[in-house]
């Protein structure tokens, strides 16, 4: 149970906002508050709002009909009562590469980069995912253009950034892709904060840079 007096102020934070206007709010409370929910964000904020109603909506979200139980709750509740949660772990992450062609982008990163195909869907295709150790590069079909010309090339910007363990793994890495004719964006080099890096150039312009220590 969060603290009664910061509770008091989340209302009254929540009276301001809708005093102000602050479109976010209205969703938050038509979600909370029955007599709101058919009305649309600007009949919300032009409504009627007081300092009850905020309260009210506090206590519904925190799972009370009203203030008054809220508080009653609070007051009865012993400190500490409530389970300590451990903190959600993110496992993973996969970049999203816009692609114009599924199978050909697929050949590519299985035959150029060393990437197995994790798994191709749809018919015909138009996603996919593609992983080596703990990199994985989804492959999103787009048949328009996403990027405005030369953008990504001129300005460096990135689609996907793969970190390595160490020196002889980010010079390996390089030679290997090298040896097959892969096309890089930027060769390989120590870079002023330490890192050694290289930026490969896939087939639909996305850059790829490849990253390890220097020393």
């Amino acid at each position: 149970m969060p603290n009664l007096e910061n509770l008091k102020k989340q209302a009254k934070q929540y009276l301001k906002w809708h005093r102000e206007r602050y479109h976010p709010v209205a969703a938050e409370i038509r979600a909370a508050l029955p007599r709101y929910r058919d009305l649309d964000d600007d009949a919300i904020l032009m409504a009627e709002f007081k300092l009850a109603d905020a309260q009210e909506l506090i206590a519904r979200q925190s799972g009370f009909d009203s203030w008054q139980a809220l508080k009653s709750g609070a007051l009865t509740m012993p400190p500490h009562s409530r389970p300590t949660t451990s903190q959600p772990v993110l496992q993973s992450i996969a970049a999203q590469l816009f692609v114009a062609d599924i199978k050909a982008s697929c050949d590519f990163y299985a035959e150029k980069l060393g990437f197995a195909v994790d798994f191709v869907y749809g018919d015909p295709p138009f996603y996919g995912q593609v992983i080596r150790d703990s990199a994985r590069l989804a492959l999103r079909l787009v048949c328009e253009p996403v990027f405005v010309g030369d953008i990504r090339q001129r300005e460096d910007l990135l689609s996907a950034a793969i970190t390595l363990e160490t020196v002889n793994d980010i010079k390996q890495l390089f030679l290997d892709y090298q040896a097959v004719g892969v096309h890089f964006h930027q060769s390989l080099r120590t870079e002023p904060w330490g890192a050694r890096t290289f930026i490969v150039l896939d087939p639909d312009g996305n850059l790829i840079l490849f990253a390890g220590p220097a020393d």
